[in-house]
């Protein structure tokens, strides 16, 4: 990657152990392409409601901002179940597995581009 990994939280504090998980998640990504430029990963503890701040089980919500050669890549997991993103694990894989989907449909669209434009030359 060209420009160095950017991994911030919002509403809760920084972790270690998350940030290793996300930078496995980006390695994993750039096995599957490696002209990956940049990286932005967003964790955000979502709040729906202010007035019970202490009910255990906030939803997490991540966005991915993966930027390729002539385009950028983005993944938002806003959680529509309140229950559903409670594990910041979970949430991380579930967004990287979207984002590692949406990579590798890139990839192909760029291969059969160049060989379509390599067929005509």
């Amino acid at each position: 990657m060209k420009l160095p990994l950017q991994v911030t939280f919002h509403g809760l504090d920084h972790s270690d152990a998350v940030e290793e998980r996300v930078r496995e998640k980006v390695s994993k990504l750039e096995q599957f392409y490696d002209r990956i430029t940049s990286c932005r990963v967003a964790i955000e503890l979502h709040h729906r409601n202010t007035s019970n701040l202490h009910q255990k089980g906030q939803p997490f919500h991540i966005r991915i901002d993966l930027t390729v050669p002539g385009t950028e890549l983005v993944v938002r997991r806003d959680p529509k179940d309140s229950h559903e993103h409670e594990d910041i694990y979970v949430a991380l894989r579930d967004a990287f597995q979207s984002m590692e989907r949406q990579l590798k449909e890139f990839a192909t669209r760029q291969r059969n581009d160049a060989k379509a434009a390599h067929a005509s030359a």
